[in-house]
Protein backbone atom coordinates (compact mmCIF):
# COMPACT_ATOMS: atom_id res chain seq x y z
CA UNK A 1 0.00 0.00 0.00
CA UNK A 2 2.77 2.07 0.74
CA UNK A 3 4.20 1.83 -2.46
CA UNK A 4 1.19 2.27 -4.06
CA UNK A 5 0.64 5.52 -2.21
CA UNK A 6 4.38 6.57 -3.41
CA UNK A 7 3.68 5.79 -6.90
CA UNK A 8 0.62 7.78 -7.01
CA UNK A 9 2.68 10.81 -4.88
CA UNK A 10 5.60 10.67 -7.49
CA UNK A 11 3.66 10.74 -10.88
CA UNK A 12 1.07 13.45 -9.63
CA UNK A 13 3.94 15.45 -8.67
CA UNK A 14 5.91 15.26 -12.31
CA UNK A 15 2.29 15.66 -13.58
CA UNK A 16 1.73 18.99 -12.08
CA UNK A 17 5.18 19.95 -12.53
CA UNK A 18 4.63 20.28 -16.11
CA UNK A 19 1.70 22.27 -16.16
CA UNK A 20 3.52 25.09 -16.82
CA UNK A 21 4.87 23.19 -20.45
CA UNK A 22 0.96 23.63 -20.91
CA UNK A 23 -0.09 26.48 -19.73
CA UNK A 24 -2.67 27.36 -22.89
CA UNK A 25 -5.06 24.20 -22.75
CA UNK A 26 -4.38 24.38 -19.00
CA UNK A 27 -5.42 28.00 -18.89
CA UNK A 28 -7.97 27.32 -21.13
CA UNK A 29 -9.91 24.61 -18.94
CA UNK A 30 -9.50 26.50 -16.09
CA UNK A 31 -10.91 29.20 -17.29
CA UNK A 32 -14.03 27.66 -18.58
CA UNK A 33 -14.64 26.21 -15.14
CA UNK A 34 -14.09 29.26 -13.14
CA UNK A 35 -17.42 30.82 -15.93
CA UNK A 36 -19.56 27.98 -15.16
CA UNK A 37 -18.90 28.67 -11.17
CA UNK A 38 -19.03 32.38 -11.56
CA UNK A 39 -22.66 32.20 -13.48
CA UNK A 40 -24.20 29.35 -11.16
CA UNK A 41 -23.16 31.59 -7.97
CA UNK A 42 -24.17 35.01 -10.21
CA UNK A 43 -27.66 33.81 -10.96
CA UNK A 44 -28.34 31.75 -7.68
CA UNK A 45 -27.62 34.92 -5.55
CA UNK A 46 -30.34 36.69 -6.93
CA UNK A 47 -32.29 33.76 -5.92
CA UNK A 48 -30.18 34.04 -2.37
CA UNK A 49 -31.35 37.62 -2.10
CA UNK A 50 -34.38 37.84 -2.83
CA UNK A 51 -35.54 34.93 -0.50
CA UNK A 52 -33.08 36.50 2.54
CA UNK A 53 -35.38 39.70 1.73
CA UNK A 54 -38.71 38.52 2.07
CA UNK A 55 -37.66 36.36 5.28
CA UNK A 56 -36.41 39.03 6.99
CA UNK A 57 -39.06 40.84 7.94
CA UNK A 58 -40.61 37.53 9.19
CA UNK A 59 -40.54 37.85 13.44
CA UNK A 60 -41.45 34.54 15.14
CA UNK A 61 -43.86 36.45 17.15
CA UNK A 62 -45.64 38.18 14.12
CA UNK A 63 -48.51 37.43 12.28
CA UNK A 64 -51.01 38.42 9.31
CA UNK A 65 -54.45 38.17 8.86
CA UNK A 66 -56.39 37.72 5.46
CA UNK A 67 -59.82 37.15 4.10
CA UNK A 68 -60.30 33.66 4.03
CA UNK A 69 -59.29 32.43 0.59
CA UNK A 70 -56.75 35.21 -0.34
CA UNK A 71 -53.48 34.22 -1.59
CA UNK A 72 -52.05 37.93 -1.48
CA UNK A 73 -52.87 41.27 0.12
CA UNK A 74 -53.84 42.61 -3.30
CA UNK A 75 -56.85 39.95 -3.50
CA UNK A 76 -57.97 40.35 -0.05
CA UNK A 77 -60.57 42.22 1.83
CA UNK A 78 -61.68 43.34 5.09
CA UNK A 79 -63.66 46.00 7.23
CA UNK A 80 -63.02 48.00 9.91
CA UNK A 81 -65.42 46.10 12.22
CA UNK A 82 -63.51 42.61 11.35
CA UNK A 83 -60.20 44.28 11.82
CA UNK A 84 -61.35 45.88 15.08
CA UNK A 85 -62.51 42.13 16.36
CA UNK A 86 -59.27 40.57 14.85
CA UNK A 87 -57.37 43.36 17.48
CA UNK A 88 -59.42 42.57 20.27
CA UNK A 89 -58.69 38.66 19.89
CA UNK A 90 -56.42 36.93 22.93
CA UNK A 91 -52.58 36.36 22.13
CA UNK A 92 -52.14 39.72 20.54
CA UNK A 93 -49.34 41.83 22.66
CA UNK A 94 -50.64 44.80 24.11
CA UNK A 95 -49.22 48.27 25.62
CA UNK A 96 -50.40 51.47 27.33
CA UNK A 97 -51.82 52.68 24.12
CA UNK A 98 -53.42 49.63 23.18
CA UNK A 99 -53.11 46.19 20.81
CA UNK A 100 -50.30 46.28 18.45
CA UNK A 101 -52.34 45.00 15.66
CA UNK A 102 -51.87 47.30 12.36
CA UNK A 103 -55.21 47.36 10.11
CA UNK A 104 -53.52 48.35 6.86
CA UNK A 105 -54.15 49.07 2.82
CA UNK A 106 -52.21 47.87 0.23
CA UNK A 107 -52.62 49.64 -3.51
CA UNK A 108 -50.48 49.71 -6.92
CA UNK A 109 -48.85 53.35 -8.31
CA UNK A 110 -46.35 53.78 -11.07
CA UNK A 111 -43.47 55.92 -10.77
CA UNK A 112 -40.32 55.75 -12.95
CA UNK A 113 -36.91 54.27 -12.27
CA UNK A 114 -34.12 56.51 -11.32
CA UNK A 115 -32.03 54.16 -13.58
CA UNK A 116 -34.22 53.80 -16.81
CA UNK A 117 -37.02 56.57 -16.44
CA UNK A 118 -39.59 53.21 -17.18
CA UNK A 119 -42.51 52.89 -14.51
CA UNK A 120 -42.63 50.33 -12.62
CA UNK A 121 -45.01 49.24 -9.89
CA UNK A 122 -44.37 50.32 -6.37
CA UNK A 123 -46.44 48.99 -3.29
CA UNK A 124 -48.35 52.24 -1.52
CA UNK A 125 -49.20 51.15 1.87
CA UNK A 126 -51.75 52.54 4.18
CA UNK A 127 -50.80 51.74 7.73
CA UNK A 128 -52.15 52.08 11.61
CA UNK A 129 -50.13 53.88 14.49
CA UNK A 130 -49.19 50.38 15.68
CA UNK A 131 -47.38 49.51 12.27
CA UNK A 132 -43.83 50.49 13.40
CA UNK A 133 -44.02 48.34 16.88
CA UNK A 134 -45.80 45.30 15.30
CA UNK A 135 -42.61 45.17 12.85
CA UNK A 136 -40.00 46.32 15.34
CA UNK A 137 -37.45 46.29 12.79
CA UNK A 138 -38.78 49.29 10.94
CA UNK A 139 -36.21 52.59 11.19
CA UNK A 140 -36.66 56.13 10.00
CA UNK A 141 -32.75 56.92 8.91
CA UNK A 142 -33.28 60.30 7.23
CA UNK A 143 -36.35 62.79 7.98
CA UNK A 144 -39.20 61.55 10.38
CA UNK A 145 -42.44 59.62 10.57
CA UNK A 146 -45.31 60.88 8.86
CA UNK A 147 -48.03 62.32 10.74
CA UNK A 148 -51.47 61.03 11.33
CA UNK A 149 -54.21 62.54 9.13
CA UNK A 150 -52.04 64.13 6.81
CA UNK A 151 -50.55 63.73 3.42
CA UNK A 152 -47.54 62.95 4.22
CA UNK A 153 -45.36 59.77 2.84
CA UNK A 154 -42.16 57.92 4.16
CA UNK A 155 -40.26 55.58 1.67
CA UNK A 156 -38.38 52.66 2.44
CA UNK A 157 -34.58 52.51 1.84
CA UNK A 158 -34.55 50.38 -1.35
CA UNK A 159 -37.38 52.08 -3.12
CA UNK A 160 -35.92 55.82 -2.67
CA UNK A 161 -32.57 54.16 -3.92
CA UNK A 162 -34.51 52.35 -7.51
CA UNK A 163 -36.69 54.96 -8.28
CA UNK A 164 -37.14 59.09 -9.14
CA UNK A 165 -38.73 61.65 -7.26
CA UNK A 166 -38.88 59.57 -4.10
CA UNK A 167 -35.95 62.39 -1.93
CA UNK A 168 -37.06 63.48 1.36
CA UNK A 169 -38.42 66.94 0.73
CA UNK A 170 -39.72 66.26 -3.06
CA UNK A 171 -43.87 66.04 -3.65
CA UNK A 172 -45.80 63.42 -5.80
CA UNK A 173 -49.24 63.71 -7.01
CA UNK A 174 -50.94 60.11 -5.91
CA UNK A 175 -54.66 59.26 -6.78
CA UNK A 176 -56.55 62.33 -5.53
CA UNK A 177 -53.52 64.02 -3.38
CA UNK A 178 -50.52 65.59 -3.22
CA UNK A 179 -48.26 64.01 -0.90
CA UNK A 180 -45.53 65.08 0.70
CA UNK A 181 -41.96 62.71 1.06
CA UNK A 182 -40.97 63.31 5.02
CA UNK A 183 -38.72 60.51 5.82
CA UNK A 184 -36.56 57.57 4.88
CA UNK A 185 -36.89 54.58 6.48
CA UNK A 186 -34.88 50.74 6.79
CA UNK A 187 -36.34 47.41 7.64
CA UNK A 188 -33.57 45.25 8.28
CA UNK A 189 -33.14 44.62 4.34
CA UNK A 190 -36.77 43.08 4.28
CA UNK A 191 -39.57 43.44 1.84
CA UNK A 192 -40.69 46.73 3.45
CA UNK A 193 -37.77 48.75 1.97
CA UNK A 194 -39.46 48.42 -1.03
CA UNK A 195 -42.55 49.82 0.33
CA UNK A 196 -43.95 53.48 0.64
CA UNK A 197 -46.02 54.19 3.95
CA UNK A 198 -48.63 56.58 4.61
CA UNK A 199 -51.83 56.68 7.04
CA UNK A 200 -54.24 54.45 6.10
CA UNK A 201 -57.04 56.80 7.35
CA UNK A 202 -55.60 59.41 4.46
CA UNK A 203 -54.82 56.32 2.11
CA UNK A 204 -58.70 54.73 1.77
CA UNK A 205 -60.41 58.18 0.52
CA UNK A 206 -57.29 59.22 -2.22
CA UNK A 207 -57.93 55.97 -3.45
CA UNK A 208 -61.83 55.48 -2.98
CA UNK A 209 -61.11 52.38 -0.72
CA UNK A 210 -64.04 53.59 1.71
CA UNK A 211 -63.80 51.55 5.10
CA UNK A 212 -61.90 48.62 4.29
CA UNK A 213 -58.59 47.07 4.52
CA UNK A 214 -56.86 44.40 3.31
CA UNK A 215 -54.81 42.94 5.65
CA UNK A 216 -54.05 43.23 9.71
CA UNK A 217 -50.31 42.96 11.04
CA UNK A 218 -50.28 41.64 14.56
CA UNK A 219 -47.29 41.30 17.03
CA UNK A 220 -48.13 38.14 19.21
CA UNK A 221 -47.50 37.88 22.80
CA UNK A 222 -44.87 35.15 22.23
CA UNK A 223 -44.24 33.00 18.89
CA UNK A 224 -46.61 30.26 21.13
CA UNK A 225 -49.70 32.64 21.00
CA UNK A 226 -50.05 32.02 17.56
CA UNK A 227 -52.36 28.82 18.18
CA UNK A 228 -54.64 30.44 20.49
CA UNK A 229 -55.14 33.77 18.24
CA UNK A 230 -55.57 31.33 15.35
CA UNK A 231 -58.36 29.73 16.82
CA UNK A 232 -60.04 32.69 18.49
CA UNK A 233 -60.00 34.09 14.71
CA UNK A 234 -61.45 31.00 13.06
CA UNK A 235 -64.25 29.91 16.19
CA UNK A 236 -65.41 33.44 15.30
CA UNK A 237 -68.50 32.98 13.46
CA UNK A 238 -68.36 36.46 12.28
CA UNK A 239 -64.84 36.74 10.80
CA UNK A 240 -63.72 34.75 7.40
CA UNK A 241 -60.31 34.87 7.72
CA UNK A 242 -56.87 33.17 7.63
CA UNK A 243 -54.48 33.90 9.64
CA UNK A 244 -50.69 33.20 8.96
CA UNK A 245 -46.74 33.80 10.86
CA UNK A 246 -45.63 36.53 8.93
CA UNK A 247 -42.28 34.01 7.82
CA UNK A 248 -44.78 32.08 6.19
CA UNK A 249 -46.80 34.49 4.57
CA UNK A 250 -43.81 35.98 2.80
CA UNK A 251 -41.92 32.28 1.79
CA UNK A 252 -45.25 32.37 -0.15
CA UNK A 253 -45.40 35.48 -1.90
CA UNK A 254 -41.34 34.69 -2.94
CA UNK A 255 -41.90 31.26 -4.19
CA UNK A 256 -42.91 31.44 -7.43
CA UNK A 257 -40.04 33.91 -8.00
CA UNK A 258 -37.06 32.42 -6.33
CA UNK A 259 -38.33 28.91 -7.80
CA UNK A 260 -37.91 30.36 -11.48
CA UNK A 261 -34.81 32.19 -10.40
CA UNK A 262 -33.42 28.94 -9.30
CA UNK A 263 -34.39 26.76 -12.55
CA UNK A 264 -33.20 29.21 -15.11
CA UNK A 265 -29.41 29.36 -13.35
CA UNK A 266 -29.39 25.65 -12.59
CA UNK A 267 -30.18 25.31 -16.21
CA UNK A 268 -27.71 27.49 -17.89
CA UNK A 269 -25.29 26.65 -15.41
CA UNK A 270 -25.65 22.83 -16.35
CA UNK A 271 -25.25 24.09 -20.15
CA UNK A 272 -21.94 25.89 -19.48
CA UNK A 273 -21.28 22.69 -17.51
CA UNK A 274 -21.36 20.44 -20.70
CA UNK A 275 -18.98 23.08 -22.17
CA UNK A 276 -16.52 23.31 -19.49
CA UNK A 277 -16.48 19.56 -19.46
CA UNK A 278 -15.68 19.07 -22.40
CA UNK A 279 -12.64 21.87 -22.77
CA UNK A 280 -11.49 19.44 -19.42
CA UNK A 281 -11.75 16.83 -21.53
CA UNK A 282 -9.94 17.85 -24.39
CA UNK A 283 -7.00 19.38 -21.96
CA UNK A 284 -6.68 16.04 -19.98
CA UNK A 285 -6.58 14.46 -23.37
CA UNK A 286 -4.34 16.67 -24.93
CA UNK A 287 -1.88 16.23 -21.56
CA UNK A 288 -2.16 12.17 -21.85
CA UNK A 289 -1.14 12.53 -25.49
CA UNK A 290 1.68 14.95 -25.03
CA UNK A 291 3.03 12.04 -22.28
CA UNK A 292 2.05 9.03 -23.95
CA UNK A 293 5.87 7.74 -24.07
CA UNK A 294 6.54 9.10 -20.62
CA UNK A 295 3.43 7.29 -18.77
CA UNK A 296 4.81 4.27 -21.24
CA UNK A 297 8.06 4.23 -19.47
CA UNK A 298 6.88 4.63 -16.05
CA UNK A 299 4.29 1.57 -16.62
CA UNK A 300 7.51 -0.11 -17.97
CA UNK A 301 9.63 0.55 -15.21
CA UNK A 302 6.66 -0.98 -12.80
CA UNK A 303 4.70 1.76 -11.99
CA UNK A 304 1.26 0.83 -11.77
CA UNK A 305 -1.80 1.38 -13.49
CA UNK A 306 -3.73 2.23 -10.93
CA UNK A 307 -1.39 5.06 -9.54
CA UNK A 308 -1.21 6.63 -13.52
CA UNK A 309 -5.17 6.86 -13.65
CA UNK A 310 -5.39 8.52 -10.04
CA UNK A 311 -1.82 10.93 -10.85
CA UNK A 312 -3.88 12.13 -13.96
CA UNK A 313 -7.28 12.46 -12.09
CA UNK A 314 -5.71 14.19 -9.31
CA UNK A 315 -4.21 16.70 -12.50
CA UNK A 316 -7.90 17.67 -13.52
CA UNK A 317 -8.46 18.02 -9.92
CA UNK A 318 -6.21 20.46 -9.59
CA UNK A 319 -7.33 22.28 -12.61
CA UNK A 320 -11.00 22.52 -12.03
CA UNK A 321 -10.15 23.54 -8.34
CA UNK A 322 -7.94 26.30 -9.44
CA UNK A 323 -10.69 27.05 -11.90
CA UNK A 324 -13.67 26.65 -9.30
CA UNK A 325 -11.79 29.21 -6.84
CA UNK A 326 -11.24 31.50 -9.21
CA UNK A 327 -14.98 31.53 -10.21
CA UNK A 328 -16.50 31.78 -6.68
CA UNK A 329 -13.89 34.56 -5.71
CA UNK A 330 -14.90 36.69 -8.76
CA UNK A 331 -18.54 35.97 -8.50
CA UNK A 332 -18.49 36.79 -4.60
CA UNK A 333 -16.77 40.18 -5.45
CA UNK A 334 -18.90 41.09 -8.16
CA UNK A 335 -22.10 40.21 -7.18
CA UNK A 336 -22.31 39.98 -3.14
CA UNK A 337 -24.05 42.67 -1.73
CA UNK A 338 -25.04 44.42 -5.54
CA UNK A 339 -28.32 46.23 -5.00
CA UNK A 340 -31.06 45.48 -7.81
CA UNK A 341 -35.04 45.47 -7.83
CA UNK A 342 -37.37 42.64 -9.92
CA UNK A 343 -40.97 42.00 -9.99
CA UNK A 344 -42.85 39.85 -7.41
CA UNK A 345 -45.04 37.83 -10.06
CA UNK A 346 -47.26 37.12 -6.75
CA UNK A 347 -47.83 41.21 -5.74
CA UNK A 348 -46.55 42.30 -9.50
CA UNK A 349 -44.63 44.81 -7.37
CA UNK A 350 -41.06 46.05 -7.33
CA UNK A 351 -39.21 44.23 -4.74
CA UNK A 352 -35.66 45.83 -3.92
CA UNK A 353 -33.00 43.18 -2.67
CA UNK A 354 -29.16 42.45 -2.39
CA UNK A 355 -27.46 39.43 -4.18
CA UNK A 356 -26.86 37.09 -1.82
CA UNK A 357 -23.47 34.78 -2.19
CA UNK A 358 -23.54 32.36 0.73
CA UNK A 359 -21.10 30.33 1.79
CA UNK A 360 -23.62 27.39 0.75
CA UNK A 361 -23.53 28.73 -2.34
CA UNK A 362 -20.15 28.59 -2.81
CA UNK A 363 -19.70 25.01 -1.63
CA UNK A 364 -22.29 23.88 -4.18
CA UNK A 365 -20.47 25.56 -6.75
CA UNK A 366 -17.03 24.48 -5.62
CA UNK A 367 -18.26 20.75 -5.46
CA UNK A 368 -19.84 21.22 -8.94
CA UNK A 369 -16.42 22.80 -10.57
CA UNK A 370 -14.50 19.11 -8.48
CA UNK A 371 -17.00 17.15 -10.36
CA UNK A 372 -16.58 18.67 -13.52
CA UNK A 373 -12.53 17.76 -13.17
CA UNK A 374 -13.33 14.23 -12.22
CA UNK A 375 -14.98 13.24 -15.15
CA UNK A 376 -12.97 15.25 -17.63
CA UNK A 377 -10.04 13.35 -16.00
CA UNK A 378 -11.05 9.87 -15.82
CA UNK A 379 -11.87 8.83 -19.76
CA UNK A 380 -8.10 10.15 -20.81
CA UNK A 381 -6.59 8.37 -17.73
CA UNK A 382 -8.70 5.18 -18.54
CA UNK A 383 -6.84 6.13 -22.34
CA UNK A 384 -3.32 6.57 -20.61
CA UNK A 385 -3.68 2.59 -19.07
CA UNK A 386 -5.19 0.86 -22.07
CA UNK A 387 -2.84 1.88 -24.29
CA UNK A 388 -0.20 -1.36 -24.96
CA UNK A 389 3.34 -0.45 -23.70
CA UNK A 390 5.15 -1.59 -26.24
CA UNK A 391 2.92 0.65 -28.79
CA UNK A 392 2.83 3.52 -26.48
CA UNK A 393 6.78 4.05 -26.34
CA UNK A 394 7.11 3.84 -30.35
CA UNK A 395 4.74 7.51 -30.02
CA UNK A 396 6.47 10.22 -30.73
Amino acid sequence: MLNWLSQIASITLFNLRTIPERKGAALAAAVGIAGVVAVFVGVLSIAEGFRAAMKVSGADDAAIVLRSGADTEMTSGLSREETRLISDAPGIARTDHGPLASAELFVIINLPKRSTGTDANVPFRGVGQAAFAVRGDVKIIEGRAFEPGRNEVIVGVGAARAFAKLDVGGKLRLGQNDWSIVGIFSGAGGAAESEMWTDAAVLQPAYNRGDSFQSVYVRLKSPSAFREFKDALTSNPQLKVKTLPIADFLAEQSSMLTGFIQNIGIGIAVMMALGALFGALNTMYSAVAARTREMATLRALGFGTGPVIFSVLFESLALALMGGSMGAAAAYLAFDGFKAATINWQTFSQIAFAFAVTPGLLVQAILGAVTIGLIGGFFPAIRAVRLPIAAALREL
